[in-house]
């Protein structure tokens, strides 16, 4: 038959094999070379003999959206050296939950429609967030309520959208989203437990639901005295306490089910303390007693004045500032551990990522360090960071890293932080080639964005950030969506391919 003659002309190849490189199309089985066990892999997928739905946009060599003879024909050419790998930097672009929803929520349809539109785009990745600002989630969880509602901008009005389909939302992402060939990665904001919406619409999430999730919720050091931020209307989002013990136990035991799904990979967003000025809870002053080895007189001033400012340092800070900073720093990092192995428990297939901001000079008012552990922070910013902030850096810890490189239309090229490309520049100094990351601008918020017709801006992102990443990353869909940047996406993407012929 003729596929047994494909599979035994595979297996008579010579065994050379390409040189590792991460995210090579027609490395199907994943182990970052193309070699015969790639052609049989293949030729399984082609054959219905597995079911791994994940396999698909990596076996898609020919981006037909197909898996069939010329795919093989393709690698074998591979392995005989009359084709060559084409190392492929990953282009990943974000779906948010609430902004999408009126689109998405019922619509398997409109699903496929713009997971197609991306594909044509030369989008490589999609990061489908489902679990929003508000806490709750958009697929099956056995600790976490399903989202029923969500706001979403249409403006002048903020409005509500209702869901009414049963369907697994999740899943209808990947079972799309890999039919077509892209790769689907879950993004969840993390610290999150319950959203105040200002504009009139009430409160959702399970510290509203739950009374006793009080205390799960982050104590502010404000000018005026500790609050919890269940009493303060100005923070909307209500964000967990990192250091809580049952915090972490629920976010895991959501996590774990999470990838029970067949995704290409998991990404934590807002995996970090709310402000600067949080979390001052009783917890987090024990645990940071047993950080110290010593008891805390003067609290909370010997560690941060109420209301200080992470804008403007003091140069004589309080006396354990620097150590407060470096705690904080450690409570994040050793979540994230038992996030990754949690997810890898279940399935080490999975991409474990982080989105972060790409301001690391001012981050550490967040509580991230997510710079490799061989960055020397404290000697590049001695104002806040000490000794041991190093070593809680998170990139050594990653699969991949997302980076917002959220720069402005007029600063999208440049050497320094706050330009697209000069966010990648300096993330490469500080990562020092620990983890790979993806950066990209938001092209729907910051300053010149919002009134979209920047098309040319949109393309030229592209140019700045993938030749200094290794990836791409664009926030938002529904930016790109209501803005028609897909051709913008497709010139930039051509661009880049172009270089690699």
């Amino acid at each position: 038959m003729k596929f047994k003659s494909l599979l035994t002309l595979a297996m008579a190849i010579i065994l050379t094999v390409a040189p590792a490189r991460a995210f090579v199309r027609g490395d199907v089985t994943g182990d970052g070379i193309v070699d015969v066990a790639d052609v049989n892999a293949a030729i399984n997928v082609m054959l219905g003999q597995n079911q791994d739905s994940r396999i698909k946009p990596k076996a898609d060599v020919t981006r037909d959206g197909t898996i069939d003879v010329a795919d093989i024909n393709h690698l074998i050419n591979i392995l005989l050296g009359r084709s060559p790998v084409i190392d492929e930097k990953p282009r990943y672009m974000w779906i948010d939950a609430s902004a999408n929803f009126p689109i998405f929520a019922d619509s398997k349809d409109n699903i496929r429609r713009d997971l197609k539109r991306a594909y044509d785009a030369g989008i490589t990745d999609v990061v489908v967030d489902v679990r929003p600002t508000e806490g709750d989630v958009l697929f099956n969880c056995s600790v976490i309520d399903q989202v029923t509602w969500l706001p979403y901008w249409d403006g002048p009005y903020y409005r509500k959208h209702t869901r009414t389909a049963t369907w697994d939302y999740l899943q209808a992402f990947i079972d799309i989203g890999h039919d077509i060939g892209l790769r689907v990665h879950a993004g969840v904001n993390t610290m999150v437990g319950g959203y105040e919406y200002y504009y009139g619409m009430g409160k959702q999430g399970v510290v509203f639901r739950d009374a006793t999730k009080r205390d799960w919720v982050t104590v502010l050091n404000t000018a005026d005295g500790m609050v919890n931020e269940m009493d303060d209307s100005d923070h909307h989002t209500k964000f967990f306490n990192p250091a809580n013990d049952e915090v972490q136990q629920y976010l895991l035991t959501m996590l774990a089910d999470l990838a029970k799904y067949q995704l290409d990979g998991i990404v934590l967003d807002r995996c970090r303390y709310d402000e600067f000025l949080s979390d001052f809870s009783d917890v987090s002053k024990q645990k940071f007693e047993q950080y110290l080895g010593q008891s805390v007189t003067n609290w909370p001033s010997s560690v941060m004045t109420p209301g200080m400012d992470a804008t403007s340092l003091p140069w004589w800070p309080p006396t354990y500032f620097k150590q407060w900073l470096a705690f904080r720093a450690k409570v994040i990092h050793d979540f994230v551990v038992r996030a990754r192995d949690t997810i890898h428990a279940q399935d080490s297939k999975i991409q474990f990522a982080l989105y972060v901001g790409a301001w690391y000079s001012t981050y550490y008012d967040v509580g991230v360090n997510w710079a490799s552990n061989r960055y020397n922070t404290a000697q590049y910013y001695p104002r806040w960071a000490n000794s041991d902030y190093r070593n809680y850096g998170l990139a050594q810890e990653l699969d991949f890293l997302l980076l917002g490189a959220y720069a402005g239309t007029e600063s999208i090229y440049g050497t320094t932080e706050w330009t697209c490309e000069g966010f990648c520049r300096q993330a490469q100094n500080v990562l020092l080639g620990d983890v790979k990351f993806a950066g990209g601008p938001d092209v729907g918020n910051p300053t010149g964005w919002p009134d979209g017709g920047k098309a040319n801006e949109v393309t030229q992102t592209i140019d700045a950030c993938i030749n200094h990443a290794d990836g791409y990353f664009i926030f938002d869909m529904v930016h790109v969506r209501n803005f028609d940047y897909w051709d913008a996406i497709r010139q930039g993407v051509d661009n880049y391919l172009n270089t690699l012929q």
